[in-house]
């Protein structure tokens, strides 16, 4: 694959790409006079959230999916939200409708705003996410590309495609597709836009993707429209091969990510694989969060290896 790029999010300063979110929407609420953010996360929106509420003296009042790895929760403690993980939430489609509906109303408060990444309830700070695709316009090479986005409730692959889709023709006259990657135990989207349907449906979700939990159809059924007339199509991808993944990109790429971001770069392999993408083809894989979010996926990769201290005189005798 001499044309892979990686667009690495990681660096942003929560360590994923829902920085470019929070910013957009906590300045949002700012500039409304709003001083506290109501929001549902699995982890990367809530540590954003939290981080750019405290920047601004704002409460943050944080819902977790209930599988919400704890690392994620201790960074948005570490930035003082106050957390809630709610039981079924992120796994049930009736009981996380419920809970959207319910933190929505949370949010009519005149003091406050709700804050949930997708454009169903927060299109400014979705507008954030959208500079992804200015910035690969710059950092890409001319010519036709393909771009892999990993996918929960859809609106990061919404945000890319309408990024693309909204720069003139004259500065972008190259076809960018836009594929949606989501994990097989929570395939709201992904078999829907393969297999030609209009909209994306509800399911009971089993995938252990943290990040990727999101049984309801949220941005689905635009994600569809817009992916498709991107000329993108849909994967899926099983936990297994993304558990591989990540330990690849560690150890081959120096790539140290949380396992929701190496759903892209597995879905990539399999499209070259089955000769639906030429390997020489530009071909880009956004990698969403770090890897140090998520503790567990760190033990599975590294198993049960042991770190021994040695004297400086054995290690000598040794040599």
């Amino acid at each position: 694959m001499s044309g892979l790029y990686f667009k690495l999010e990681t660096v942003n300063p929560t360590g994923s790409y829902k920085d470019r979110f929070a910013s957009a929407a906590i300045a949002d609420m700012l500039s409304r006079g709003k001083r506290r953010c109501v929001a549902t996360s699995s982890g990367n929106t809530g540590s954003a959230l939290a981080a750019y509420c405290a920047a601004a003296n704002m409460q943050c009042d944080i819902f977790a999916v209930e599988s919400a790895p704890n690392d994620k929760l201790k960074q948005m403690a570490a930035y003082g939200a106050r957390i809630v993980k709610i039981r079924g939430f992120g796994i049930h489609p009736e009981i996380t409708s419920e809970v959207f509906n319910w933190v929505r109303e949370q949010g009519e408060h005149s003091d406050a705003a709700v804050q949930i990444s997708a454009y169903l309830f927060s299109p400014v700070g979705m507008r954030g996410v959208q500079s992804i695709s200015v910035e690969l316009i710059d950092q890409l090479p001319a010519g036709n590309r393909h771009i892999f986005v990993p996918a929960g409730g859809g609106g990061l692959a919404l945000a890319v495609a309408r990024g693309f889709a909204e720069i003139p023709d004259e500065t972008s006259p190259d076809k960018t597709a836009i594929h949606c990657v989501q994990p097989r135990g929570n395939d709201t989207i992904a078999s829907a836009l393969r297999a030609g349907k209009l909209e994306a449906q509800t399911v009971n979700c089993t995938t252990q993707i943290s990040g990727l939990q999101v049984p309801t159809v949220l941005d689905g059924n635009e994600v569809i429209r817009q992916c498709r007339a991107s000329g993108g199509t849909g994967f899926l991808v099983s936990d297994q091969e993304v558990w591989e993944m990540q330990s690849r990109l560690a150890r081959e790429e120096g790539i140290f990510c949380e396992p929701a971001a190496a759903v892209s770069v597995a879905a990539a392999v399999t499209a070259v694989a089955r000769k639906e993408i030429e390997p020489a083809e530009t071909i880009c894989c956004l990698i969403t969060g770090a890897g140090f979010k998520d503790q567990p996926s760190v033990d599975r990769m590294i198993g049960n290896e042991k770190f021994v201290v040695r004297d400086l005189s054995d290690l000598k005798r040794n040599v």
